[in-house]
């Protein structure tokens, strides 16, 4: 059985929660540090540096390298081994050392599996509970580099602490204090930079120059400097090779080497390029409206193909249903199917059914009569009294006997059949006795009765006799 728990926080992370309960009744001191340190918001921000698949996650340090980190009491307490508290699974915390005895600070590790090579070397102070042990578990399988760091760290975002079982600790600064501060340097900052924007400062990049007051001035000469030309000075400088260059581009290079315009320096020429902008944009606007009008004109012109195409088809329709059209109606010939000569043979006999129309059927009742003939026939072949002659004449002749036909011819005789007759029974009896016979219905309670009535007429019949022979063997006197 487990040692109970005093004491509760949650961790938020950006994996989400963890909620993990405290041993401090066991360990006092590390539970004190822990709590302590939350409350001063030393954990918000902290990254989990250091994750082993299958092991433990660590964090706690502010540093985020795995070699720092303070307690709360400014120097390293000491270890809290305590004999019924094991890493007997995951989501054990236990406090982190950096390899020796008594040298715990702020960093702690959850473990994501049995760890029995941890025990007697950590401080074992709390255990992850309910479902948030799943996160841990996801901060356990996230990409980590050869040295073991993740890649893209999850980071703790605060701690809340939901029970408190020490009600005298008394935080250096709280964690809600810490923000504030935090805020009120980073709007300091802010506001800095945006003063130095306004007044249109900039960051002083020139080298550190160790020379005399005197030389100030020439100090502010070598600073300035000249920006290189983006021509070739040599060109121009030689007048030799400036003649064989036309005017307009010597004029545009010496323009740019003097940084004055050709000419006088107060009366500039005027550019005449405006004019030939306006003319370039007269030109492409009237180019802009003849593309227009060709477009137009094309379609219009194929919107009056389509319409003649349309007519044309909607002439043809009407031909086909007037049957004007000989090319169709000799296609129609040519096409003829075999559907069509098939009901072509039954076009006679289209419309007999129809009322004021009648069908020849004495063909059908003269074969219905033959045929009920035949049957009565039969019947009274099969009969095992014929019907004797009504006129009672005996010396009638005998009726003719039928005309053999020949061996040769296969005749078709076999009336037999027309003399069945079909029987049903009046009752049940012959299928109850078939499931009698077939089927038994055993009833242990008339079974039993049977039984106990055969007894009866056994012991009826065992007295009987044994009266019977007392009686016969008794002894008369004479």
């Amino acid at each position: 059985m487990a040692l109970p728990t005093n004491g509760r926080v949650i961790l938020d992370t950006t994996a989400g929660e963890v909620e993990i309960e405290l041993w401090s009744k066991e360990t006092p001191k590390a539970c004190r540090n822990f709590l302590a340190l939350a409350m001063e918001g030393y954990y918000d921000g902290v990254i989990f540096h250091r994750i082993v698949p299958g092991f433990l996650v660590q964090t706690g340090d502010k540093t985020g390298t795995g070699g720092g980190g303070e307690s709360f009491y400014g120097e390293p307490f000491e270890d809290e081994i305590h004999p019924r508290l094991r890493f007997a699974h995951r989501g054990i915390v236990g406090m982190a050392n950096n390899g020796k005895k008594n040298s715990n600070d702020s960093q702690f590790f959850i473990t994501l599996d049995r760890a029995d090579e941890l025990h007697g070397k950590h401080t074992l102070f709390g255990r992850c509970v309910g479902d948030t042990v799943y996160n841990v578990m996801k901060i356990g399988e996230m990409e980590i580099d050869s040295d073991g760091r993740p890649v893209y760290p999850p980071k703790i975002k605060s701690v809340r602490i939901v029970e408190n079982p020490f009600d005298d600790i008394v935080p250096r600064i709280t964690a809600a204090e810490k923000r504030a501060q935090q805020r009120a340097r980073e709007n300091a900052q802010k506001e800095r930079e945006d003063e130095q924007r306004k007044r249109g400062a900039k960051k002083n990049v020139k080298l550190l120059s160790f020379g005399a007051d005197e030389d100030a001035g020439e100090e502010e000469e070598v600073e300035t400097f000249k920006k290189k030309p983006i021509y070739r000075p040599e060109l121009v400088d030689n007048p030799k090779q400036v003649t064989a260059i036309p005017d307009f581009v010597s004029q545009i290079d010496t323009s740019r080497t003097s940084g004055k315009l050709p000419g006088t320096s107060k009366e500039p020429k005027i550019d005449p390029t405006p004019k030939k902008k306006q003319e370039k944009k007269d030109d492409d606007l009237s180019k802009i409206r003849e593309q227009h009008a060709r477009e137009q004109a094309s379609s219009e012109s194929s919107r009056k193909v389509e319409i003649e195409k349309m007519e044309a088809e909607i002439r043809k329709l009407q031909k086909r249903r007037d049957g004007d059209s000989d090319d169709e109606g000799a296609r129609k010939k040519a096409k003829k199917s075999y559907l069509g000569e098939e009901l072509a043979k039954y076009a006679g006999s289209r419309g007999l059914h129809k009322k004021g129309r009648k069908r020849d059927e004495g063909d059908v009742l003269a074969a219905l009569n033959s045929f009920r003939g035949k049957l009565q026939s039969t019947m009274f072949a099969k009969s095992p009294s014929p019907p004797a002659d009504v006129s009672g004449d005996a010396d009638a002749p005998a009726p003719e006997a039928a005309p053999v036909e020949d061996a040769g011819m296969e005749v078709d005789d076999d009336t037999g059949f027309m003399a069945h007759a079909l029987h049903f029974p009046k009752d049940n009896t012959e299928e109850t006795d078939k499931a009698e016979r077939d089927y038994e219905v055993i009833d242990p309670r008339a079974r039993g009765a049977q039984a106990r009535e055969e007894e009866r007429e056994r012991k009826k019949a065992a007295a009987k006799a044994k009266g019977g022979a007392v009686s016969g063997g008794r002894y008369r006197r004479p």
